[in-house]
């Protein structure tokens, strides 16, 4: 159906990871393609690129606890551009991590959109929307208040 199909472009990284802790990092991962049917030769490939792609190439066989904030938050990622998306989602994906590591989110997601992939970001971080320079738009009580370009926060 169009919904599917438009569920498969679309990519949506949360602020808490969603990971299962009974899986690895690789599992994870593969548990997207899993569910949309994908044959094992498919997982065995993309796997492998989308976790290279986010830098956690030496983290396949690792589970979530073994992982640190950010790490967990690049599988997140890994996760949902296994379906190679024209869209991705972050909503507050720097949230829960510390400073360090959410640079390290912001590059990965400012590599997948220089990929092609268009990326949303919510957040309320300040310094993460200066440091992207990016086009922001303020949404105060549901509703537009201001539309720039050039990635800051306050004008």
């Amino acid at each position: 159906t169009d919904l599917n199909y438009l569920r498969r472009r679309i990519g949506v990284v949360f602020q808490d990871f969603k990971l299962l802790e009974t899986r690895t990092v690789f599992e994870n991962v593969a548990v997207a393609l899993e569910v949309a049917d994908a044959s094992d030769r498919e997982i065995k490939n993309i796997v492998p690129s989308v976790l290279s792609l986010v830098g956690l190439s030496d983290k396949v066989f690792k589970y979530p606890k073994q992982l640190s904030g950010g790490e967990k938050q690049r599988v997140s990622i890994a996760r949902a551009l296994a379906h190679e998306p024209d869209v991705l989602i972050a909503d507050e994906a720097t949230g829960m991590i510390d400073p360090d590591s959410a640079d390290e989110v912001v590059e990965v997601l400012q590599k997948i959109n220089s990929l092609g992939t268009t990326v949303l970001m919510a957040t309320h971080d300040e310094r993460i929307v200066d440091k992207m320079k990016k086009r922001v738009i303020r949404i105060e009580n549901g509703k537009i208040i201001s539309d720039k370009k050039g990635g800051k926060y306050r004008v």
